[in-house]
C-alpha cells in the first residue's frame, strides 16, 4: 500500500478550532510543567472550556489531543504521559463539540487501566464515554445482540476455566499435576487468541516456537475436550467472548451495521498487546472507516506468551498509510539517571521492536545514580531490601510509593516475610480489587446509613466536619488512630479502611462544605470507575503486575542469570521479551532505583550465580558490549519517513567528513540523522525556538519561492528556519555557521534573514546576489 503519511515535526503556532490559543507557552509544560498521572492533583477541578482541557500539555501531547480525525498512531515511551496524551484528546473532541460521548468506545487491557481512563475523562468533563476492556465491550455487545442473532439467552461465562481444564484431562485418561493444569490452560488461551482450532494446534504450537508443557498431540486432544465439555455444560469462557462476538458481527452485516452506527470513533491503548483475535475484533467495530487513534510502545511488549504482538502497532502505517504519527519520549517520570539506565538497555536490544525503541528524555531534575547490589544469597537479598525499606520509611519516604519487583511470584513470599520481620507493612498487588475487598463494602455501606440518617445518628455527636464525621463511623469497622501490630489480614484490613479515612480528608480539603452524602457520591462513582485510593504499605508485585504503576522507590530484585532472563526463555525472541520485561521495571521507577542479586539460593549455598546479562555494560565494573547504537526511535515527534525520503542536501556533506562526531547541544548524544544535524540536537529535546521568528521566516521563504518559481525548500528548508529560529543570530558570521545556509544563500538572503532576527521588515525582496 502507497499513500501520504502525514509528517508531524513540532506543534507550530496555528489557527486552531474553538478558540485553541495561537501561541503555546513552554513554561506551561517544560521542565515539571506536566507532570506524571499519579501526580495530578486528587480531585481537580474540571476544566470550563474546550481550551481549558489542553493546558499544560507539551507540544507532542497537544498534537495527540487535537488530531482529531483520520488514523492516529501515538508511539508513547514509558512515563510519557500517553494516558493524558489520549484522555485529553477525547475530552478536548467532546468539549469542542467535535466529538458526541456516545459515539467514542475506548478501549484498553484491564480493568483497572479502563477504571483510570473514565476516572480521567470524568475530572475533564468528559462524561458518557465508553471505556472498557475489550473483553467488556464485547461482552456488553453479545448480551445485547445474542437474542437477536442466535435466539435464546447467552450461555453462562465461566470464570476460572481450570475445573473445566481438569475433567477434560480425567475424560482422556490423562494425568496432570497443578503446575501442569496452569500450563494446559494457558496452551489453550494461546490457541483461542490466535484463532487455533484442536485440529490445528500442533503445526501452530511448531510455527511460533512455543515449547508445549506436553507433548503437542496430547494438549490438542485436552483443547478438543474441554471444547466439548463447554458445549455439554452450555458455558462459555473469557476468550470465547471475543470469537462469539467477532463470529456475529462476520455473519450478521444487520448487526455489525447498528454496531459501527453506535460508535464512530476508537480509541486503543497498549496496542503492542493486541492478539490477533482483538485486532480481528477492532477491524470488524471499524469497518470502512479510519477514526482510529492506536497508543503503544513496542518496548513494552511482555505478554506474547498469551497471543499479544506488537505487529500491529508496527504496520500500523502500512495498513493507514495517510496516519498521523507522534512520538513521545519527554519522560515526566523518571530522573536522567533512571531514564539513562532504561535507555542503556534498550540500546543492546535485537529484534524488530528494538528497531523502533524510543529513546527517552528525562525533564525531571538529576537524581541519585541507580544502586546495584550483591549478595551472598536469597534471604541475605531479602534482608538488605527490607532494611533499606525502613530506613527510607523511617527517613519520610510513604510506604506506598516503595515497590519491590520480581520475576516471578514464588519469590514472593521471601520478601512478605523480610518485611514483616522488618516491621514494614506491605500490600501484594494482583489481590483482590480495592472497591471488591469485605471490609470497604461494609465501611462505604456503614457511611451511606450515617448520612442518610444525618444528625439522627449518634455516633456523630461529636464530629462537627467530615474527616471526624468518618473517622466515627469507621471506628465501628475496625479503624483505629494506630495500626494494629504485625502483619496479616488484620493488618491490611486497616490499612484498607485507613484509606477511606485518608480519602475523606483530601476530599473536604478540596471541597469546602462537603457532607458525608457527597463523599458516598464520590466513593460510588470511584467504585464504578475502579479509582481506588491509595492505600499505605509497600507494593509487593511481579514485573509483569507491575506494568503500568510507578512509584518513588523500585527494589528490582533477583536481577541475576536463570532468573532474569529466566531459564525456559531460549530463543531471541524470547530473550529480548526478557530485556523488555527488565525495562518495564526500571521505568516504573521515579527516583530511586536499586538493582540486586544473589549469588546462591540458600545460605552456604554455591555461590555459582552471575548478575544478568542484560546489566552488562550498565553496572559498575562491567565491560560495554559490542555493537551498541543509539536509538532508532530518537525523536519527540516522528515524521514518518521524511529521513529516508528527504533528497540529499549539499552543505550535509562537509559535515560527514568531519572527524569529530556532531553532538546534540542540550542533551550530548551522538547525532547521524541529517535533520538533527542542522539543528545540533535531538529532534526531541526541548527547544528554545522564537516562534515568532520562525514563522516570520516562513512567510518570508514563502514569499521568495512565489517569485522565484521554486519549491520552499529550495529557499531553506524547514529544519534550517527552525536553526536560525532557535540561535537568532545578530551578524553574518553568526548566521553562515548555521547548517544549510552556506555562502551563496548567504549572500542572496543574508541581509532579509538577519533584518527578521532584529525585528525589522526585510529589503522588499530584493535580491542579494
Amino acid at each position: 500500500m502507497t499513500g501520504p503519511v502525514t509528517l508531524v515535526a513540532f506543534v507550530r503556532p496555528q489557527a486552531l478550532p474553538c478558540g485553541q490559543p495561537a501561541h503555546l507557552s513552554r513554561a506551561t509544560w517544560q521542565h515539571g510543567g506536566v507532570t506524571a498521572a499519579t501526580h495530578s492533583t486528587l480531585f481537580p477541578r474540571v476544566p470550563d472550556s474546550a481550551d481549558a482541557v489542553l493546558e499544560g500539555l507539551d507540544p507532542e501531547q497537544r498534537a495527540v489531543a487535537t488530531a482529531l480525525h483520520g488514523p492516529v498512531c501515538v508511539l508513547a515511551g514509558a512515563g510519557t504521559g500517553k494516558t493524558r496524551a489520549i484522555t485529553h484528546r477525547i475530552a478536548y473532541g467532546v468539549r469542542a463539540g467535535i466529538l458526541q460521548p456516545s459515539s467514542v468506545l475506548a478501549v484498553t487491557f484491564t480493568n483497572r487501566a479502563a477504571g483510570e481512563m473514565r476516572g480521567r475523562l470524568r475530572q475533564l468533563g468528559a462524561v458518557g464515554v465508553q471505556a472498557r476492556t475489550f473483553h467488556s465491550a464485547a461482552l456488553r455487545q453479545l448480551q445485547y445482540f445474542w437474542p437477536k442473532a442466535v435466539g435464546g439467552s447467552l450461555p453462562r461465562l465461566v470464570d476460572r476455566k481450570i475445573q473445566l481444564v481438569a475433567d477434560a484431562a480425567a475424560a482422556c485418561r490423562i494425568r496432570l499435576d497443578r503446575g501442569e493444569l496452569r500450563d494446559v490452560t494457558a496452551e489453550i488461551e494461546w490457541s483461542k487468541v490466535t484463532q487455533t482450532v484442536p485440529a490445528d494446534y500442533t503445526a501452530a504450537a511448531a510455527k511460533s516456537g512455543r515449547e508445549a508443557p506436553r507433548d503437542p498431540a496430547e494438549i490438542a486432544q485436552l483443547y478438543a475436550a474441554y471444547e466439548d465439555l463447554k458445549r455439554e455444560r452450555s458455558v462459555i469462557d473469557f476468550e470465547d467472548v471475543l470469537l462469539l462476538t467477532v463470529a456475529v458481527l462476520q455473519d450478521r452485516h444487520d448487526i455489525a451495521e447498528q454496531v459501527r452506527a453506535q460508535y464512530q470513533h476508537f480509541v486503543v491503548d497498549e496496542y503492542q498487546d493486541v492478539s490477533p483475535l482483538q485486532q480481528r475484533l477492532l477491524e470488524l467495530w471499524l469497518g470502512d472507516r479510519e477514526n482510529l487513534c492506536v497508543v503503544g510502545d513496542a518496548s513494552q511488549t511482555i505478554y506474547s506468551f498469551t497471543g499479544a504482538t506488537p505487529d500491529h502497532l508496527l504496520d500500523f502505517r502500512v495498513r493507514h498509510p495517510g496516519a498521523t504519527v507522534v512520538k513521545l519520549v519527554r519522560d515526566y517520570r523518571s530522573t536522567p539517571q533512571v531514564v539513562r539506565l532504561a535507555n542503556g538497555l534498550l540500546a543492546q536490544a535485537k529484534g524488530r521492536a528494538a528497531d523502533h525503541r524510543l529513546e527517552l528524555v528525562s525533564q525531571r531534575p538529576a537524581g541519585p545514580e541507580p544502586v546495584f547490589t550483591e549478595y551472598t544469597d536469597e534471604p541475605a537479598e531479602a534482608e538488605g531490601a527490607a532494611r533499606r525499606i525502613r530506613e527510607l520509611i523511617a527517613s519520610g519516604v510513604p510506604a506506598s510509593e516503595i515497590a519491590v519487583l520480581f520475576r516471578t511470584n514464588s519469590q514472593s513470599e521471601t520478601y512478605e516475610q523480610a518485611l514483616a520481620d522488618a516491621g514494614v507493612p506491605y500490600q501484594l498487588r494482583g489481590a483482590e480489587r480495592f472497591f471488591d475487598r469485605p471490609e470497604v463494602r461494609n465501611a462505604i455501606n456503614a457511611l451511606r446509613a450515617a448520612a442518610r440518617f444525618g444528625g439522627n445518628d449518634s455516633l456523630l455527636d461529636d464530629a462537627p466536619d467530615l474527616p471526624s464525621q468518618v473517622r466515627a463511623v469507621l471506628s465501628g469497622k475496625g479503624w483505629t488512630p494506630q495500626p494494629p501490630a504485625g502483619s496479616g489480614a488484620v493488618r491490611e484490613s486497616w490499612e484498607s479502611l485507613a484509606a477511606l479515612v485518608h480519602l475523606a480528608q483530601d476530599f473536604a480539603a478540596a471541597r469546602a462544605g462537603a457532607t458525608l452524602a457527597d463523599l458516598v457520591v464520590e466513593l460510588d462513582e470511584r467504585a464504578g470507575a475502579q479509582h481506588a485510593p491509595t492505600v499505605q504499605g509497600v507494593t509487593l508485585a511481579s514485573l509483569h503486575a507491575a506494568k503500568g504503576l510507578e512509584w518513588d522507590v523500585v527494589f528490582l530484585v533477583g536481577v541475576a542469570e536463570g532468573m532474569m532472563p529466566i531459564t525456559y526463555a531460549k530463543t531471541d525472541e524470547q530473550i529480548e521479551e526478557e530485556r523488555r520485561l527488565l525495562y518495564v521495571g526500571v521505568t516504573r521507577a521515579r527516583e530511586h532505583l536499586h538493582l540486586s542479586w544473589a549469588l546462591s539460593r540458600s545460605p552456604g549455598g554455591r555461590p555459582n550465580r552471575r548478575p544478568s546479562r542484560f546489566l552488562t555494560g550498565l553496572r559498575p565494573g562491567s565491560q560495554a558490549g559490542a555493537g551498541r547504537a543509539g536509538a532508532a526511535g530518537a525523536g519527540g515527534v516522528e515524521r514518518g519517513s521524511w529521513t529516508a525520503a528527504a533528497p540529499a542536501v549539499p552543505e550535509q556533506a562537509p559535515r560527514r567528513r568531519q572527524r569529530t562526531p556532531a553532538r546534540c547541544r542540550v542533551c550530548g548524544r551522538t547525532l547521524t540523522d541529517g535533520g538533527e544535524m542542522k539543528l545540533m540536537r535531538c529532534e526531541d529535546c526541548p527547544s528554545d525556538m522564537d516562534e515568532g521568528l520562525y514563522e516570520r521566516l516562513r512567510d518570508w521563504r514563502g514569499e521568495q519561492a512565489r517569485r522565484s518559481g521554486q519549491p520552499a525548500f529550495c529557499v531553506f528548508t524547514d529544519k534550517t528556519l527552525i536553526a536560525i529560529a532557535e540561535a537568532v543570530p545578530d551578524d553574518e558570521h553568526d548566521l553562515a555557521r548555521i547548517p544549510g545556509v552556506g555562502m551563496r544563500k548567504l549572500r542572496r538572503y543574508g541581509s532579509d534573514v538577519l533584518a527578521l532576527c532584529a525585528g525589522r521588515d526585510p529589503a522588499d525582496g530584493q535580491d542579494q546576489d
